[in-house]
């Protein structure tokens, strides 16, 4: 059986949702943040880095969202959720998939520790950064926003991979995301999903930690 070893508060829900969408049995063992919002040690026990999520299947202990979402979609959920190379929305997925971290939640991410930092508030860095926050949900709205789903009419795994900046994410940056309403819409759209609903019973975020 496939164990999650998730930390509160973090993208590590993503792979307790996809496992819930893909009605496989799993493990979940979950780690609390300490006082300062960071990982516990024993994290590091699992992998060397001290950060989720990571899974372990067998011998195969693996972190990163993108793999460990492209990993279990593949090698257990035989395919479901992803689109085939022959698909008409095979590159916008594929660029998805990937834009999820590699553009959106590093940019995101900036902006969260920048928030956290009193004396950062009167930089120039600040106020840059929080622009292209603003130009980057403009242009997920503009251009990924008519769906349904975030790689067109079929939700894949590339909505579990883009959705948490929108609903958990968007709960501690404070992004206001009233300009927004295709995403606003989108964000509806995953909340109402059952699976979704189960994995944020389970792996939800704990919004003290957003103070």
């Amino acid at each position: 059986m496939i164990t999650i070893y998730h930390l509160e508060t973090s993208r590590s829900e993503r792979i307790v949702w996809l496992m819930e969408e893909l009605g496989l049995e799993y493990r979940l063992e979950t780690f609390p943040r300490e006082a300062t919002g960071a990982a516990p040690p024993p994290l590091k026990t699992i992998h060397p880095l001290g950060k989720a999520p990571v899974i372990r299947d067998g011998d195969i202990v693996l972190a990163e969202s993108g793999a460990i979402v492209d990993y279990l979609v593949h090698r257990h959920g035989g395919g479901r959720l992803a689109l085939p190379p022959d698909h008409a929305d095979y590159s916008r997925y594929l660029y998805c998939l990937h834009f999820a971290e590699g553009s959106l939640m590093s940019l995101m991410l900036i902006a969260l520790v920048l928030s956290r930092i009193p004396e950062a508030a009167a930089s120039p860095v600040t106020t840059r950064i929080n622009d292209r926050v603003k130009a980057m949900m403009a242009y997920v709205d503009g251009e990924f926003g008519d769906g349904p789903w975030i790689a067109g009419n079929e939700f894949t795994a590339a909505d579990v991979m883009m959705a948490f900046p929108f609903t958990t994410m968007s709960r501690f940056l404070k992004v206001d995301m009233t300009p927004y309403s295709k995403l606003n819409a989108y964000a509806e759209r995953i909340g109402a999903r059952p699976a979704y609903r189960k994995a944020m019973e389970l792996a939800g975020p704990r919004l003290d930690y957003a103070k």
